[in-house]
């Protein structure tokens, strides 16, 4: 293949918000801090599920492996993004890229399809209480991990390979703080509507389809909810459910917004942003939202702290 777009060679790159060089810094500090609070909390949420028997669930079990992903998540692009926001140089390898690419496809692929798995998880839990460990046995859970993950890994090898090679007629600046699928796009020189529309198929079966399963579950969670005759009965049913459903408002919100539109029509500034709202804000968030509201992990917390 002739390497005329120089990417191969001398890699590409990255403006992020180079554009305001003023700004820059104030994103160097506040991303490292989210950065930093997003690595602890997460591992401090898998460690707690590991280490705490009481949490070996299968709430509990995708719990951790969210918070492996969100982990996996920011780290495939925020270190390099808070390197490139410190110095004046802006490069990234054409590997870094590449890797980069895959890994937020792959990564954001199964967060979706998790998602999913866990409203199932509490529509087995609420819907089904007398069955719950029947229903979602240890056997089950990793038949269902291994699905999204071999879906999210499908995903990105589909679509990597077709958005590196691209003709790019020499273009190696990518208008964002990382590779991010559309930002390559735009960058072709050729008509890259077939690999747009492809790519807009795939976020509808990825995105859309795990959303509508999400819906219906808790459509029958709420009417399951409202059958309950004590306010403290229906008070605990909200609560088992309310962590996962203000996750999957958080990061399905921006998610649409971003992909579900053909063309991408969203501006770049807005483009980046919410890039960095569900690649680095949600996955800070999530830890605090399911410890805040969380019994079970306040108190399994407090027993791994030596706390009791």
């Amino acid at each position: 293949m002739e390497k005329s777009n120089d990417s191969s060679e001398y890699g590409f790159i990255l403006e992020g918000f180079s554009d305001r060089p003023r700004l820059e810094m104030v994103l160097f500090i506040v991303n490292f801090t989210l950065y930093s609070m997003a690595v602890l909390g997460n591992i401090t949420i898998i460690l707690v599920c590991i280490l705490d028997p009481r949490l070996h669930t299968p709430m509990y079990f995708f719990l951790a492996n969210l918070s492996f992903l969100d982990l996996c998540f920011s780290t495939s692009c925020i270190p390099q993004m808070l390197v490139n926001l410190w110095g004046p140089d802006k490069t990234i390898s054409y590997a870094g890229c590449v890797v980069q690419l895959f890994s937020f496809l792959s990564i954001g692929s199964v967060e979706c399809i998790l998602l999913a798995v866990m409203a199932y998880d509490r529509y087995a839990a609420v819907c089904k209480p007398l069955h719950y460990m029947v229903i979602m046995h240890p056997q089950l859970c990793v038949r269902l991990m291994a699905v999204a993950w071999g879906v999210g890994l499908a995903n990105a090898i589909i679509m990597s390979p077709l958005a590196m090679t691209l003709s790019r007629c020499g273009r190696r600046r990518i208008n964002h703080f990382l590779c991010e699928l559309p930002a390559l796009i735009k960058m072709a020189c050729v008509d890259a509507r077939p690999v747009e529309m492809l790519s807009f198929t795939l976020a509808i079966l990825i995105v859309l389809l795990p959303l509508t399963l999400i819906l219906v579950s808790y459509g029958y969670i709420a009417a399951a909810v409202l059958r309950i005759k004590s306010a403290a009965g229906r008070w605990k049913a909200f609560n088992t459910c309310s962590s996962h459903l203000t996750v999957v408002s958080l990061f399905y919100g921006s998610i649409i917004y971003m992909y579900m539109q053909p063309g991408n029509s969203s501006s770049q500034d807005q483009g980046k942003f919410l890039t960095l709202f569900y690649n680095l804000v949600t996955p800070m968030l999530n830890p605090l939202i399911y410890t805040l509201r969380n019994k079970e992990m306040k108190g399994a917390l407090k027993k791994v702290c030596g706390r009791h």
